[in-house]
């Protein structure tokens, strides 16, 4: 659906996104560390479903960075924000590498994972007020933007009504000439 993004610039994850997050959403922060996904991973090789959270409506949580997961994750999540879904394809080196993982994953597999960002959350026990600070921010910015669009349609209004103006000023001359015109022509 969506471009192929190279997110470690030698080709070992590759990013598509399947459906964009809305345009306000976030994404993992120094604050917002913790993640929710779903997901499933299969074989590129042969397409086999090798795990998935969607069987039990389960969701996997970790933090992002702290190498908890495979590299392409802790890669590939960073760039990604609430409700987004993409597909990640990982070569071995980013996945489990020569060793694998028995019995599912053998060695040296390139494995594809479609995954969702469902959640961001602080750590725990991490002071929240850096959280509502950032919903705090992200409202005033919503503020401020939604004044803006009311001052751009308020200049827009004036605008028209200005060219409106212009045109009744412009068309009466005009009515007033034709007027004066006939009266000319009347006297002589």
């Amino acid at each position: 659906m969506g471009d192929v993004i190279d997110l470690a610039g030698d080709g070992g994850v590759l990013k598509t996104i399947v459906r964009r997050p809305k345009a306000d959403a976030i994404g993992p922060s120094e604050d917002l560390p913790l993640v929710d996904v779903h997901y499933e991973g299969t074989l590129a090789e042969t397409g086999e479903v090798f795990d998935t959270t969607h069987e039990d409506n389960t969701v996997f949580s970790f933090e992002v960075g702290k190498g908890s997961v495979i590299q392409a994750w802790d890669i590939a999540f960073r760039t990604m924000k609430v409700g987004e879904v993409a597909k990640i394809t990982c070569k071995p080196e980013y996945a489990y590498g020569s060793g694998g993982s028995p019995p599912d994953i053998p060695p040296n597999a390139t494995l594809i994972f479609e995954v969702e960002l469902v959640a961001c959350k602080p750590r725990k026990g991490s002071s929240l007020s850096s959280v509502s600070e950032e919903r705090a921010r992200l409202e005033e910015l919503k503020r401020q933007r939604e004044l803006a669009a009311a001052v751009k349609e308020e200049e827009k209004k004036k605008r028209e009504e200005a060219k409106a103006a212009a045109a009744a000023r412009i068309q009466a001359k005009l009515d007033a000439k034709k007027g004066q015109g006939k009266g000319k022509g009347k006297g002589k």
